[in-house]
């Protein structure tokens, strides 16, 4: 995987404010606070799919209970994630268990690159927080018809499947239809998904972050000489 300094996906930057309201800044201040005065157990950070998470009931009957915080900004790519990573949102706290979902919105990189990005989060996660267990979650298929993204995306699953440091989670229950369609049953704009298909989704995300909660329990005591 790509993933040294010449991969544009695994350099960290800001994005560009094309709109001029200074909203993703806005949104990583908000989380650089959250970490002074919150205690997270669980800690979710991505890109749309894991901002728009935040506002189903879902969340509330799932990751609420497990105090749970949601780092997650629409359009986000992983040299993004990486910039608000390496600028505070990792200061102060100390989760058990970080869920990283991020990667379908590099369109100009290649699977490889994509891949050594993620790769570069998780690095930098067992760094910064080496207590906690880090759980990458699959890309998921998008457009409603096969396409080159929809192919890509699955390519990057395959790549990062083997990335050292963390556990690596299918949590695509079946979308893709027989004739290769996608529902907007499912994903509304065949990208973000419906409200049944975030219960599915959560379902799978849910019972992985418990086992590796328990994991992280049972992990023994470090005792100085």
């Amino acid at each position: 995987m790509s993933d040294g300094g010449d991969n544009p996906a695994a350099i960290p930057v800001a994005p560009l404010d094309v709109q001029g309201d200074g909203r993703w800044m806005s949104q990583h201040n908000r989380f650089v606070a959250d970490t002074k005065d919150k205690e997270p157990d669980v800690l979710f950070v991505g890109d749309s799919l894991v901002q728009l998470l935040h506002q189903f009931e879902i969340w509330q009957e799932l990751f609420s209970p497990l105090h749970a915080l949601n780092f997650g900004i629409g359009g986000d790519a992983t040299q993004h994630v990486l910039w608000r990573l390496q600028h505070g949102e990792l200061e102060n706290i100390r989760p058990k268990v970080i869920v990283l979902w991020v990667g379908t919105n590099n369109h100009g990189h290649t699977a490889e690159q994509v891949a050594g990005g993620i790769e570069a989060i998780v690095r930098l996660l067992n760094q910064r927080q080496p207590q906690a267990r880090v759980i990458v979650l699959g890309l998921l298929p998008r457009g409603r018809d096969p396409n080159p993204l929809r192919v890509k995306n699955a390519q990057v699953n395959e790549l990062v499947r083997a990335i050292p440091g963390a556990c690596f989670l299918d949590v695509d229950p079946g979308f893709v239809s027989p004739d290769g369609t996608l529902s907007h049953g499912d994903l509304y704009d065949y990208l973000h998904l419906t409200r049944q298909a975030y219960a599915q989704v959560c379902r799978l995300i849910h019972a992985q972050v418990l086992q590796q909660l328990g994991e992280a329990a049972c992990k023994p005591l470090e005792h100085s000489p």
